[in-house]
């Protein structure tokens, strides 16, 4: 996902290019503090961090690139199962570009009209896999595989063991609000399926995480 946060604010300047705008440089330093708090479950500082996002970016008077912020939003909602609309990208999406396009019909499902090519290379392969676990293992980037593996549940096409492997992903960054989300998940399905072991031992690591014994 770093590379997709790259891509958003056109930061390939930031490895050695031509100066970057503070625009881009604060832009993506909010972002960055966005994602942290969000996924922390930080609730006030990741309202700030998107809010001096936003502002960053809305000083180029460009709604392509506002779009492209919005769709960092919703690709952290979704990886944290929380929703795959997007609204406020949908109310700009008219002047949007073809990648953020792309990428916002892959965060919703919307995969018999995507053109693949134009998401970032760790998520292209996600819509045509026919192997969920092994497609998720080979992205190596925790965030995007995140992601990858919400929009394969999505899809229904996310087995036990991807799901497994999404809460084992979660929980070595210590992203507790994906990681909440992805247990709650998981033991709702082990209740369903009758499996009361693995459902208290999902709940065990809810009330840690919870800090309730």
């Amino acid at each position: 996902m770093r590379y997709w946060l790259a891509l958003l604010l056109l930061l390939s300047g930031c490895a050695g290019g031509p100066a970057v705008p503070d625009w881009q440089a604060n832009a993506h330093a909010a972002l960055a503090s966005y994602t942290s708090a969000y996924f922390a479950g930080h609730e006030r500082v990741a309202r700030q961090e998107l809010e001096r996002a936003r502002r960053e970016v809305s000083r180029t008077g460009d709604a392509s690139q506002m779009a492209r912020v919005e769709l960092t939003v919703c690709a952290l909602a979704v990886a944290s199962l929380a929703s795959s609309e997007c609204p406020a990208f949908e109310a700009l999406e008219q002047d949007a570009d073809a990648a953020a396009k792309a990428y916002a019909d892959y965060l919703a499902g919307r995969w018999e009209r995507l053109d693949a090519e134009r998401l970032p290379p760790a998520q292209r392969g996600v819509p045509a896999s026919r192997d969920a676990l092994a497609t998720l293992s080979a992205i190596d980037e925790p965030l995007s595989r995140l992601v990858a593996a919400a929009v394969l549940l999505h899809a229904g096409r996310l087995p036990p063991a991807g799901i497994a492997l999404a809460i084992d992903t979660a929980a070595k960054q210590g992203w507790r609000r994906p990681l909440l989300a992805w247990l709650g998940f998981d033991r709702d399905r082990c209740r369903a399926a009758g499996d009361a072991e693995c459902a208290a031992a999902r709940q065990r690591r809810i009330d840690y995480l919870s800090g309730a014994r």
